[in-house]
């Protein structure tokens, strides 16, 4: 009896170890995002729904619960330490981290979205061309304001390349119209801060007309701090991303419009991306390394027919 109890937890044993070499054996890629925001739920969702294709890897979508680049730098440098094949990040600030992308690329191989670092060893970009994003906004404010007005801009993180190139491109959308945007009010990603940002403006500023928000959640902030004073309507508000609060406002005509991204496609089309890449297929990896998810404009014309491809998308996080 002893022998048969022992044999028995031998099998047993053997299966319980072959199922930690099988999860051994998975390639982990690691994406990193640049804060703890609820616009990155379309691109997890993206990536939750390339898992169940991608047998042999295990992907992990990882917040920092902070938008600093020390923070993000711990995250990607856990996901090294535990062996990750590959990291996609979205850094938080390019130009200082430039340093610290080239150590990561080192031991991993390492990828980019939303934000580039295009001066670091990053194998590839994929994501929106944030000056082309920019320039959808500035397109949507002039045929909202076709006389021009005083706009103001409010951002996440001022520094990132995102944040510059958006500025960049709606500029250069509205240069000679009266609509550029001379005042850039930034958060840190801090909610709270961001409300008052635009509480700030509207009691220090009464000549504003215009408004950008230049990250998913600074619609909703100024969507907010004008309902508050009464002033829904009366300024007219261009947004980015696809917050629920600001696409409300679209449908109800509160604000002009905004420009989306495609987050899930970075999830989904980038999970695919960096599997090929690391089973030996490079063909999907351009010569310039920029792989451009083109953004969409949505107005009060096509946002139900966007809104019930965002709920269908966002349906696949929990299965």
């Amino acid at each position: 009896m002893k022998y048969i109890v022992s044999a028995v937890a031998l099998v047993a044993a053997t299966v319980a170890l072959s199922g930690v070499a099988v999860a051994q054996d998975k390639k982990i890629i690691g994406f990193v995002v640049n804060g703890p925001s609820d616009f990155w739920k379309l691109t997890e969702a993206g990536v939750a729904t390339a898992q169940a294709e991608l047998d042999g890897f295990e992907l992990q979508f990882r917040y920092p619960e902070q938008a600093a680049a020390a923070v993000q730098q711990r995250v990607v440098d856990d996901l090294i330490a535990a062996g990750a094949a590959a990291v996609a990040v979205s850094p938080v600030d390019a130009s200082s981290m430039t340093e610290a992308i080239n150590g990561w690329a080192k031991s991993t191989a390492l990828f980019t979205f939303d934000s580039d670092a295009p001066q670091s060893d990053r194998i590839a970009y994929f994501g929106s061309s944030n000056v082309e994003l920019g320039k959808n906004a500035g397109e949507l404010m002039k045929k909202a304001l076709p006389n021009g007005g005083k706009c103001i801009g409010f951002v996440g993180l001022p520094g990132a390349a995102n944040a510059v190139e958006r500025l960049q491109g709606y500029n250069e959308a509205v240069a000679g119209t009266g609509l550029e945007i001379t005042d850039v009010r930034g958060d840190d990603i801090d909610q709270t801060r961001a409300r008052a940002n635009v509480d700030d403006v509207l009691a220090g500023m009464p000549d504003v007309t215009c408004m950008v928000g230049f990250y998913s959640y600074n619609p909703p902030r100024i969507y907010e701090a004008l309902a508050a004073a009464g002033k829904l309507g009366t300024i007219t508000v261009v947004g980015f991303d696809e917050d629920p609060i600001t696409l409300g406002a679209v449908k109800d005509g509160a604000f002009a419009g905004t420009v989306v991204q495609q987050p899930w496609s970075w999830g989904y089309d980038g999970s695919k991306l960096v599997a090929n890449y690391l089973n030996g297929d490079k063909s999907g990896i351009p010569a310039d390394g920029v792989i451009i998810i083109p953004g969409l404009s949505v107005t009060a014309d096509n946002v139900e027919a966007f809104q019930a491809d965002l709920a269908e998308k966002l349906s696949r996080l929990n299965k």
